[in-house]
């Protein structure tokens, strides 16, 4: 027979191995530790798993212990995280402190979460992310977008930034001072948080299929924490698989992120990415068209001063000619003037001797000095000279001029002269 004294109730089952617990590992006993994160969830609270971090991962009966942070304290330890580039995630290996805590409804154990070992979390993503740059490189991302030809004139910028940022500005700000015209395509997208990763590798496939000369991923500085998602490896892959070359400029002098060493250049601050982008396109400017413009003009100015001396000569040249042709012609004129003279003196001379041999006809053959001799001048009354015999008829009345007067006369008879 069971004897009944030694039975007792699940409820003061669970009060005994609580006080059990309680007495070696409660809330006045924290303890350390040790496990990988399995599950995590949050929504005010954290709630994670942790699984036996020295268990093989294929073993399926891996001891699993539920934790849990209220938000009183996991506030605070989030932002401290945060601040110091560290993140619990799935497969992370962290030491958590704290004590445990029964809850009999569900029959569970579980933990509470005091405090976070950030060295050591910080040790375990160190690790993570060597191990990552180990398998980019294994595979030869390195060397994927440093490969990708640039162009000699980078204007068409695609710009991965978040536009609020002072990185944005720093960066922007060269461009727009330069003078140039470059063409920016802006992606404004976060640069922290959890969110930031797939955001980031999203807006880089985006910009590389739009035909520009360049991506640039810029963020200004800020805590590890806030740089962490430039170490994420989905930005990593994204960076590599572009076609298009990426440029980075995140954080200040120092820092470098995995972004930077798969990036095809890299500067240390936005605002130097920007100066290395003005000055690539300034040094093009200077070698392709301001050098070889004062070539040209050196050169056009010489060949215009040539042409200048030439035509000087030339001009120099027409004028001796021309002066020499003008006192030729001169010369020419003057002599025809001469001839033209002499010739016209001549004519004159022999038209006065032709004038006065026709005066002298003329005076011989002047019917006055005719009547003067004795000669007369018939004419009909209308005036018409009689020439002949036939020219009147008996009874017409004619006129006689004679030197002193007209005579009047009536024809009596006519009498035509022998032949």
């Amino acid at each position: 027979m069971t004897d009944e004294r030694q039975i007792i109730e699940v409820g003061e089952f669970y009060e005994m191995v609580t006080a059990q617990l309680e007495s070696a590992f409660g809330r006045r006993f924290p303890r350390w530790v040790r496990g990988e994160v399995s599950k995590i969830y949050e929504k005010t609270h954290l709630y994670l798993d942790l699984v036996d971090a020295g268990s093989s991962e294929s073993d399926s009966k891996r001891p699993v212990l539920n934790a849990h942070c209220w938000a009183s304290q996991w506030n605070g330890l989030k932002r401290r995280l945060a601040s110091d580039g560290a993140a619990l995630r799935p497969g992370t290996v962290v030491n958590l402190f704290g004590y445990v805590d029964v809850y009999a409804p569900s029959g569970r154990i579980g933990f509470t979460v005091l405090d976070v070992d950030v060295a050591g979390l910080l040790g375990d993503v160190a690790r993570r992310r060597l191990q990552l740059i180990a398998g980019l490189r294994d595979e030869g991302l390195f060397d994927a977008n440093r490969g990708r030809p640039l162009s000699s004139v980078p204007l068409r910028v695609g710009l991965v930034a978040s536009r609020q940022t002072e990185g944005f500005s720093d960066f922007t700000g060269q461009l727009l001072r330069s003078g140039l015209s470059f063409q920016v395509v802006l992606a404004n997208t976060p640069v922290q948080g959890e969110a930031a990763p797939p955001l980031l590798a999203t807006a880089i496939k985006l910009l590389d299929d739009q035909g520009l000369d360049v991506i640039c991923l810029v963020r200004g500085g800020g805590s590890r924490g806030d740089l962490a998602c430039f170490d994420d490896e989905r930005v990593a892959r994204a960076i590599a698989a572009a076609r298009t070359p990426v440029f980075t400029g995140i954080g200040h002098t120092g820092d470098e992120s995995v972004a930077d060493l798969v990036a095809h250049t890299h500067a240390i601050t936005p605002t130097k990415l920007g100066e290395d982008l003005v000055s690539g396109v300034s040094d093009w400017r200077r070698r392709n068209v301001v050098e070889p413009a004062r070539r040209i003009a050196g050169a056009t100015e010489s060949v215009l001063d040539e042409a200048s001396e030439f035509l000087g000569e030339r001009r120099r040249t027409m004028i001796f000619a021309v002066r020499d042709r003008l006192r030729s012609e001169g010369r020419h004129l003057a002599a025809l003037r001469d001839h033209l003279a002499i010739g016209a003196r001549h004519v004159l001379e022999r038209a006065d001797h032709l004038l006065e041999a026709s005066r002298l006809l003329l005076v011989a053959y002047d019917p006055q000095r005719r009547l003067a001799q004795g000669w007369s001048i018939v004419t009909t009354l209308d005036g018409t000279i009689v020439h002949r015999v036939g020219d009147v008829r008996r009874g017409d009345e004619v006129a006689v001029r004679v030197v002193d007067g007209v005579i009047a006369a009536t024809v009596t008879s006519d009498e035509r002269a022998e032949p």
